[in-house]
């Protein structure tokens, strides 16, 4: 025989265990009141964290340059262990018509040509932007943008982006502040692999495709060809030659003979 006390403790066993609309008891979990939610990855941060282990490799690279319209190019990234630096671009001058290579030095920045070799022309001081009208800009990507993509008080959205074709690296989405006058870098997909390579990036003059094995630096960077005077080539495609002329005189061939 059940008595009544043990009836009535039954009764709120069963009652505690069953929802007001007899379903089954919930399991659900609530975060406690006052208890802060996991913090989010922050993708500027995840960014950053690889940069930084690129910042600190020697390696030489080559990548696929591919511009729509254009037949792929071959670029050869050699940053030295004195941090050096010479980035080989296959028609990276003349409107894709002449190779030349960017190389830092202590003592400045030059422009060679390449394929068949040339002299060398400096162009810039070591650590400074090219002129426009002779910068191909490839060469921002290994070394001055990695900076600015570690500097927090540079203002930029940065957010996880698709991987690019070809490459299972994690990949960002870069855009500068939009009231940046002269943005200090490109918008852009840049994709690091964890040894801090760069794997992948697509920007504005092109998409960058890691190809091959990453090999190890050379002590220093030398210069492909002697330092001259001289001018350096343009990036703009040079004008077409004039018109050959034809040998007769204008009008010749609508004279009337005489007689």
């Amino acid at each position: 025989m059940i008595t009544g006390t043990a009836m009535a403790v039954l009764t709120g066993l069963l009652l505690s265990g069953c929802s007001s609309s007899g379903g089954p008891p919930s399991t659900s979990t609530t975060t406690p009141a006052g208890t802060p939610l996991p913090a989010q990855p922050d993708p500027r941060g995840l960014l950053a964290a690889r940069v930084a282990v690129a910042k600190d490799q020697r390696y030489v690279a080559a990548y696929t340059l591919t511009v729509q319209g254009k037949a792929p190019r071959s670029v050869l990234v050699s940053i030295a262990s004195d941090r050096t630096w010479r980035v080989d671009i296959q028609g990276g001058a003349l409107g894709g018509t002449a190779d030349v290579a960017i190389a830092s030095r202590p003592e400045g920045q030059y422009q060679c040509q390449i394929n068949p070799s040339g002299s060398c022309v400096k162009v810039a001081a070591a650590g400074k932007k090219l002129p426009a009208a002779i910068d191909p800009r490839v060469q921002y990507v290994f070394v001055s943008w990695l900076d600015v993509l570690l500097d927090r008080q540079i203002p930029l959205s940065v957010a996880p982006a698709e991987p690019l074709a070809g490459t299972s690296a994690p990949c960002f989405a870069v855009e500068p502040g939009v009231t940046a006058i002269a943005p200090p870098i490109d918008p852009g997909t840049f994709c690091y692999n964890d040894n801090g390579i760069l794997t992948a990036a697509r920007l504005p003059f092109g998409q960058l495709m890691l190809t091959g094995e990453v090999v190890a630096a050379p002590a220093t960077i030398s210069l492909p060809g002697p330092v001259a005077d001289g001018a350096p080539l343009g990036t703009s495609a040079p004008p077409p030659p004039p018109p050959a002329a034809s040998g007769v005189p204008s009008g010749a061939a609508s004279a009337k003979p005489v007689g």
